[in-house]
């Protein structure tokens, strides 16, 4: 008997291949629904395909270590062991990242235990919450911080312009030289569009807008 048939015939009595399978299907799918909420739900920029990839990958990873270390006690010691001393350097920037990377570890722990029907009803109902909480979160108001560099002499009028928005207050004033910087924070969709009106206002040298939110 071979090397190949010895290990062939260890693998298939300790993890039963439709088992096997079935961990590997269902992380794989609950990992495309993890993937595609979090592409739809990104507020960053741009997201990578690398990112979709490890979601998935790493549910299926997950699934099958959990389900290796379920088979076989001492091959599960020497798993950890081995990855004990694997070292993961890779800056998360996002916290949302985070959750999303757990919520995929979460479901590859799930699959590989054999909670099949289990994994799909938790992923798909933390869908659900996720993303109705992403959509209360963002109908509200975005925040901005609204610097302004105006002459001295306008200073006070720009002030009283501002502060006709409902949802304004004035956080700094600084005076250098001739000039006066004002920062405000202010609340509302149309910031951009108001950011222009000023602008056209009689001793306004610039506008800034940033958001805080």
């Amino acid at each position: 008997m071979g090397l190949l048939d010895i290990f062939g015939n260890q693998v298939t009595e300790t993890i039963p291949t439709n088992e096997l399978l079935m961990s590997l299907v269902t992380a794989f799918i609950t990992g495309i629904l993890i993937s595609f909420i979090y592409k739809k739900t990104y507020t960053g920029v741009a997201y990578t395909k690398s990112s979709i990839l490890t979601i998935i990958l790493l549910a299926m990873v997950t699934s099958l270590v959990i389900r290796t270390v379920n088979s076989n006690l001492p091959l599960s010691l020497g798993m950890v062991g081995s990855l004990s001393i694997v070292r993961f350097r890779t800056a998360v920037k996002d916290s949302v990242d985070t959750i999303f990377i757990f919520w995929a570890i979460t479901t590859g722990i799930m699959a590989g235990a054999g909670l099949y029907l289990v994994t799909f009803i938790a992923s798909l109902l933390l869908g659900i919450l996720y993303v109705l909480s992403y959509v209360i979160v963002f109908k509200q108001l975005n925040k901005y911080l609204l610097v302004i560099n105006v002459d001295a002499d306008n200073a006070e009028k720009i002030i009283e312009v501002v502060k006709k928005r409902k949802k304004c207050m004035l956080k700094t004033q600084s005076i250098k030289k001739d000039n006066v910087e004002l920062t405000f924070e202010i609340s509302g969709k149309d910031s951009s569009t108001y950011m222009l009106d000023l602008k056209k206002n009689k001793g306004v040298e610039s506008v800034h807008l940033v958001n805080i939110d």
